[in-house]
């Protein structure tokens, strides 16, 4: 079990990621330094990167709560948490590639900046993850297409995989150690109630 100390380290650490590479990215945009379209697709690597350490990270978090058989309730808020920061992680990646080419996503205000520009990314994000696209805005590009596809992937292997896969693993965690427990068990010695060699059998 990871300790409280070190959980909230890693998760200082990966917002400080997050927040980070998007800071370079831009940095790298404002002083043209490397193109927008190489930058763009910078994005998608980290997209994808991320997609796979979502995933990883949701399932250690299945397999460690099923091993721990830590409450259902419990395993909802710690996978609440892991919802809303990858929602807030791509959206970070939409606002990324709004900044860098505003035509990579329809429907956006051309003229929105600032908080009001990455309000409408994670409302995006938010529609993309929970799965209720009212179209309303769309990828235009391949680029921020195969983004929205990172995060659909990464909403469905979290919610339907490993939500939904919770309970019937704990059960099966729970059968396992108790058929451990039982073959580990000390089995029964039947007691010799032969004579021993020696003694005398008659009167």
């Amino acid at each position: 079990m990871e300790s409280p100390r070190l959980l909230k380290l890693r998760e200082v650490l990966e917002i400080v990621f997050i927040v980070g590479v998007a800071y370079g990215i831009l940095t790298l945009h404002q002083m043209s330094f490397v193109s927008a379209p190489t930058l763009i697709w910078v994005v998608v690597g980290v997209a994808m990167f991320k997609t796979g350490y979502y995933f990883c990270e949701s399932l250690w978090h299945l397999l460690e709560a099923a091993a721990l058989d830590l409450p259902y309730h419990r395993f909802l808020i710690l996978m609440a948490y892991n919802m809303t920061e990858v929602t807030l992680s791509f959206a970070i990646d939409f606002y990324c590639l709004s900044r860098l080419d505003q035509a990579s996503i329809s429907g956006i205000d051309p003229s929105l900046t600032g908080f009001s520009l990455l309000f409408e990314c994670f409302y995006f994000s938010v529609l993309n993850f929970s799965f209720f696209g009212y179209g309303d805005i769309t990828p235009a590009y391949m680029a921020a297409k195969m983004v929205m596809l990172m995060e659909v992937i990464t909403a469905f292997s979290t919610v339907i995989f490993l939500l939904s896969d919770f309970v019937s693993m704990k059960d099966s965690m729970r059968k396992s150690r108790r058929d451990k427990m039982a073959s580990q068990s000390p089995a029964n010695v039947e007691v010799d109630s032969r004579p021993a060699d020696g003694q005398n059998h008659g009167g």
